[in-house]
């Protein structure tokens, strides 16, 4: 039978859009509500929000197995595919469609940046499934793309939003990030969730068992990542009150470039992994894992860095909001192309 999304997954992008609408509500008629946010800050952390940031990474975390990684050397070429796309392919594609749609824009520009930069983690499970991709070799490479985050995404972000826009020739590009910022926030958003998950998995699976953990315990701490993306929504756009006429707008201007990006990638890396005569299981476990991004991440590290106002962190919530439904159609096209191409 042909899996279907969970009822909160299948209407994630309405769910997103109520969050907005309400958080937009609450700021425009409860204007006082930023002078509530600030007084629950340390400095420049909203201490609620962390929490939530934290709780938000925590459940695709949890799910990781990572005792999979060791049979990451029994194939090295899909390994190497899935590398080669995510962290090469992915990146540089996020960001050329970056500069070539929001050159004008540097601070949208850099949250698409940092987008493209923070590898799918968790929904890629979900697609894959719908798509009858293979779940041990999606599980596999989640549990490396979240190792490879760990330890390269502050190099990455710094590579990309520092180094590179000067090296093009960017004049409208005026940004620069402390690469002490970002590590930081790393390791606490997801760092701190990355320890915890890896801790709880270990204790849990060793004294409930495999399949406690998978029946029992994931399904409850599922639900957990999207009360608090919709929480973090909800407060990020009551401080945007007053600009309730420009946000359509803007999530068009950045929905543009991000839809671009989840189809071409997913068709890339189809057609690259069929040339190499890759089975249709595992070229769509690799496709979706390279087509997904890890819009949780994003979103911590924008407001850590740049503030729960700034427009790098709303370019992070339209992300979600466009990919439930574009990935949603490539599940479709990606089961017509297995009819027309894997016979």
């Amino acid at each position: 039978m042909q899996p279907k999304l969970k009822f909160l997954d299948r209407y994630l992008t309405l769910w997103i859009f109520l969050a907005m609408i309400i958080g937009v509500g609450l700021g425009y008629f409860f204007p006082s509500i930023s002078n509530v946010t600030n007084s629950l800050s340390l400095g420049t952390t909203n201490i609620p929000l962390a929490i939530g940031l934290v709780l938000m990474m925590y459940p695709p975390l949890a799910k990781v197995d990572y005792t999979l990684l060791p049979n990451a050397f029994k194939d090295r070429k899909i390994i190497g595919l899935s590398l080669f796309l995510n962290w090469i392919v992915g990146t540089v594609l996020m960001f050329g469609l970056a500069v070539l749609f929001l050159r004008n824009e540097p601070d949208y520009m850099t949250g698409l940046i940092l987008i493209g930069l923070a590898r799918c983690i968790a929904m890629v499970i979900v697609w894959n499934d719908l798509a009858k991709g293979n779940r041990e070799y999606a599980a596999l490479l989640v549990a490396l793309n979240s190792i490879f985050q760990v330890l390269t995404y502050s190099f990455l972000v710094w590579l990309f939003i520092n180094v590179l826009p000067s090296k093009l020739g960017l004049a409208n590009f005026n940004i620069n990030v402390s690469i002490r910022d970002v590590t930081e926030s790393v390791l606490v958003y997801l760092g701190v969730p990355f320890l915890s998950g890896f801790i709880s998995r270990y204790a849990l699976v060793k004294t409930k068992g495999i399949e406690w953990y998978n029946r029992k315990f994931v399904p409850k701490i599922s639900p957990i990542t999207l009360y608090s993306l919709l929480l973090t929504i909800v407060l990020m756009f009551s401080l945007k009150g007053n600009k309730i006429v420009e946000l359509p707008l803007d999530v068009i201007k950045v929905a543009t470039p991000l839809v671009i990006y989840f189809v071409l990638m997913f068709f890339l890396s189809f057609f690259i992994n069929k040339s190499l005569r890759v089975l249709y299981d595992k070229n769509v476990s690799v496709a979706f894992t390279a087509t997904g991004n890890n819009f949780e991440l994003a979103i911590a590290v924008s407001i850590a860095v740049f503030g729960i106002h700034s427009s790098q962190a709303f370019v992070g919530v339209i992300g979600p909001l466009i990919e439930v439904p574009v990935l949603i159609i490539l599940v479709r096209a990606s089961l017509w192309l297995k009819k027309r191409y894997y016979n």
